[in-house]
């Protein structure tokens, strides 16, 4: 019996205590990265809900033409796009979380500012440089840093719920801001867009990580730990530098083209002239507002199921259907507009909302796939591609209406650049398996 009693100890309860703490990890931390860079661009989304919605109270408190706010608007929507290069390249110096803290603040000061504004060239600076500098430093180029760094499986996935978070954010505000405008003035407005930026700096401060080195992880996917890289100096130089050497390529021309179709189809022309194009036809605002609304809503069904085929799909192909699928809806958009909302105008909303961005998934599978490493640098220059057709689009679309006396001339136009694009994406060639990125 003693010699069991001494012999009874050395049974240790170390394995079932150690196996305990291995089975502790449980959701990927990407996920969570993924869920408060969600969160952080639908906080920043009223930013893109609201130009819309100040053309008719501009035009009536001060008299400015539609083409002069248009040119507010396109200058924001041209900023938009020529930062989003170069913000790519300074998360890269300094860090997403800095970046973005910084771009909030911006929109917050300039939305704010408009508030005191008694001259055209205030709207300009204020609305069009300020709010077109930081929402630049928040676009897309924001979303495609997070999935390379994160993400090695399902990017086409998290592309496209990331992509639809600026649509959430659109059917949040937009209903809020249409009301505020059309019973308490633009001015209430323009402030719930500065506040709603800056109560999203102290989330994205706290919440949001870097790399998943910063927490000991590798990326979602990858079956071995990719260490933080280094800061890259010089990041206005490598946003030159990356764009002069895809400017040599085919695919980055192709890709730019269609891109800036779908900017001047999307954000210059339905987001910036739907409203008031409505209310020329007799709709009320809230009720044009409403419907922009909607396009937001299933722009979160279409996004996130374009993110799916462009995991499964050619991303071309994918791109050439959804660009002649666009064009078609926009040339019957005119004969639909009335001062009621008529079944055929929520069919081409539902339509149109599902085709919204679904562009971009199969966009960024491209640049990735073409050029490598700098493929988030250069989504950033062809996303510049896409806002200067939506500034442009933004600019003639007010000035055919002051010209014409009627939107329609512009959504024809869309309509058949669009069925250019259609033809440009099937252009893009495909790289060929195991050779290395086009730059």
């Amino acid at each position: 019996m003693a010699v069991n009693r001494t012999t009874l100890p050395e049974r240790p309860a170390e394995p079932r205590v150690a196996t305990r703490r291995v089975r502790l990890p449980r959701v990927h931390r990407a996920w969570s990265v993924a869920a408060v860079t969600f969160v952080t661009i639908v906080g920043a989304a009223a930013f893109a809900s609201l130009p819309g919605l100040l053309i008719e109270p501009l035009h009536e408190e001060f008299d400015w033409s539609r083409g002069t706010i248009g040119f507010a608007v396109s200058v924001n929507l041209a900023l938009y796009g020529l930062t989003a290069p170069f913000a790519a390249a300074l998360m890269d110096r300094f860090g997403i979380r800095r970046v973005v803290a910084a771009a909030l603040t911006v929109i917050a000061a300039g939305s704010l500012l408009t508030v005191w504004m008694t001259a055209a060239w205030q709207l300009v600076l204020f609305w069009g440089v300020l709010v077109g500098l930081g929402s630049g430093s928040m676009a897309l180029a924001f979303a495609a840093t997070v999935t390379n760094r994160w993400f090695t499986a399902r990017r086409g996935l998290v592309t496209g719920v990331l992509t639809a978070a600026g649509a959430s954010g659109q059917l949040v505000f937009l209903p809020l801001l249409s009301w505020l405008v059309e019973h308490q003035g633009w001015r209430p407005a323009a402030v719930t867009v500065a506040l709603s930026a800056l109560a999203v700096v102290p989330f994205v401060w706290l919440l949001l990580r870097d790399h998943p080195a910063d927490v000991g992880l590798a990326p979602y996917g990858a079956e071995t730990a990719v260490p933080k890289p280094e800061p890259v100096p010089g990041a206005a130089r490598r946003a030159v530098r990356v764009l002069l050497r895809a400017a040599r390529t085919g695919p980055f021309w192709l890709l730019a083209g269609t891109f800036a179709i779908c900017g001047a189809s999307t954000n210059g022309l339905v987001k910036t002239h739907f409203v008031p194009a409505a209310h020329d036809h007799g709709m009320p605002i809230t009720a044009a507002a409403s419907l922009l609304a909607v396009i937001g809503v299933f722009d979160v069904v279409g996004t996130v199921a374009s993110g799916w085929f462009t995991d499964r799909f050619e991303a071309r192909r994918l791109l050439a259907v959804y660009y002649a699928l666009r064009g078609v809806s926009l040339l019957f958009l005119p004969m639909l507009l009335a001062p009621s909302v008529e079944p055929p105008m929520i069919f081409f909303i539902v339509f149109y909302g599902l085709d919204w961005v679904a562009t971009v998934p199969p966009t960024i599978a491209l640049c990735r796939e073409h050029f490598g490493d700098d493929s988030a640098i250069v989504f950033g220059w062809v996303l510049a591609s896409h806002q200067v057709g939506a500034a442009l689009v933004a600019f003639l679309g007010g000035a055919a209406r002051d010209v014409f006396g009627s939107y329609d001339v512009v959504w024809y136009a869309s309509g058949a650049l669009c069925a250019a694009a259609a033809l440009m994406a099937l252009v893009i060639r495909r790289r060929p398996v195991g050779t290395g990125a086009a730059v």
